[in-house]
């Protein structure tokens, strides 16, 4: 019965009042925005929106085909508004437009809900109410860019939309077994991965705590994370909660690896899955433990870290660095293909784990080497174990003398379980 009384109901009429109710939905917003302001400088709130909804709404019915009618309308909207905004600028010395702006959204509301998808309609005014509504935030937010923020930013949109479809997806010689597409890609892929969590940590969570700065900073850093968990150690910190944090940041870690692996090579990251799903699973369980049932006091105000630690990921030598790296090893890794196999990736897959294990095992990733899909799959594994022991020394040495026992248990039994999958 429903049904059928809503087939009766004229379209132009359900048309009508979904433009009313929305226009006078931000109306009721601007006249909320404004509730401690003096309302004689505004030109309407409610009512007035409701009416530009509405006077839109008829001179778009009336011709529907032309639009003129429309269209003058339109002119003569922007011809009263500007006349508004001459006035409120010469006597109040108000220099806004979002209200102008908005109303002028408000009288294109009728064409919207006639011509375009029942979702396109929702998400404007969804849009033009959130945006009025959080000026303060974001003027908050705004602050918080560093100068060179958007600068750098633009960098990287022209490099990935506009330099990197233009590189040649040719290896760049017999030795160097990459393409410069495949490379520039790889910068990039690492790049946005690192920056989506300079972004977590600047903007969304400012003031991170212990635990948190292990989450996010395993996506940018693990091995630079660790490290300045360590050195928070020797404060007025729960020592075991530095622990949990740094196999939180390993986590991921394997996630940050697995992720890049799916991307570049997903026979690699098949190969890979079982093996990072026990590791992180005993990484898991080790930061379980040290977070709950090994608990301490906490106190929040010395676990508070700087976000500023690490620097933008988009910065040119940040790249740049990468890059460099990242050509080194596809020399290092096509020579020792050469001359010792897959052997020689092995031995080398542990020496590259001193450093940065990124640029290595994109390389693995990307390249046609003429080696096994389990032998890429140890290689990985080698070279995370390899940095895993790294992070243990750093984390030794350059922490509290009270967790050093906790680190070396937990850091070994990580290893050990480490080396017993890259075995099997």
């Amino acid at each position: 019965m429903n049904s059928t009384l809503l087939q009766n109901v004229p379209a132009d009429l359900i048309r009508f009042i979904v433009v009313a109710v929305f226009s006078l939905l931000i109306g009721l917003e601007q006249r909320r925005q404004y509730l401690e302001s003096e309302l004689e400088s505004l030109f309407g709130t409610d009512r007035t929106f409701t009416l530009i909804g509405i006077l839109g709404f008829i001179l778009y019915v009336i011709s529907p085909q032309t639009f003129l009618p429309f269209l003058f309308g339109g002119a003569a909207m922007i011809v009263l508004l500007g006349i508004y905004y001459f006035n409120k600028t010469q006597l109040k010395q108000k220099f806004g437009m979002t209200s102008i702006v908005t109303a002028l959204i408000t009288y294109c509301l009728a064409p919207l809900v006639y011509l375009q998808p029942h979702w396109m309609v929702l998400l404007i005014v969804i849009g033009v109410l959130v945006l009025t509504e959080i000026k303060q935030d974001l003027l908050n937010f705004s602050k918080k860019f560093d100068n060179d923020e958007f600068v750098t930013l633009a960098k990287f949109l022209a490099l990935a939309g506009v330099i990197l479809p233009l590189l040649p997806d040719q290896p760049i010689s017999a030795d160097i077994n990459i393409s410069p597409y495949k490379f520039g890609l790889a910068i990039m892929v690492v790049s946005a991965i690192s920056y989506f969590s300079y972004l977590l940590r600047k903007f969304i969570f400012p003031e991170t705590g212990i635990l948190l700065t292990g989450l996010l900073g395993g996506l940018y850093s693990s091995t630079a994370t660790t490290v300045i968990l360590a050195r928070k150690s020797k404060e007025e910190v729960s020592g075991n909660r530095v622990v949990a944090a740094m196999f939180l940041a390993l986590i991921m870690m394997y996630l940050r690896v697995f992720l890049l692996a799916l991307f570049f090579n997903r026979d690699v990251a098949m190969s890979l899955l079982p093996a990072f799903s026990i590791l992180i699973v005993v990484s898991a369980l080790i930061a379980l433990y040290f977070s709950k049932f090994k608990k301490a006091v906490v106190n929040t105000e010395t676990e508070k870290l700087d976000t500023k630690v690490h620097q933008n990921p988009l910065e040119f030598k940040t790249a740049a660095l990468f890059g460099g790296l990242f050509v080194l090893f596809a020399l290092i890794t096509g020579y020792v293909i050469k001359q010792y196999g897959s052997h020689g990736v092995n031995v080398l897959s542990f020496v590259v784990g001193v450093t940065d294990i990124d640029p290595f095992i994109l390389n693995l990733f990307q390249g046609k080497w003429d080696i096994e899909l389990g032998v890429i799959t140890v290689a990985v594994l080698n070279a995370i174990t390899s940095n895993n022991i790294l992070k243990m020394i750093y984390a030794v040495v350059l922490g509290d003398k009270s967790i050093r026992k906790e680190i070396i248990i937990s850091f070994g039994i990580l290893i050990a379980v480490g080396i017993g999958v890259t075995f099997i």
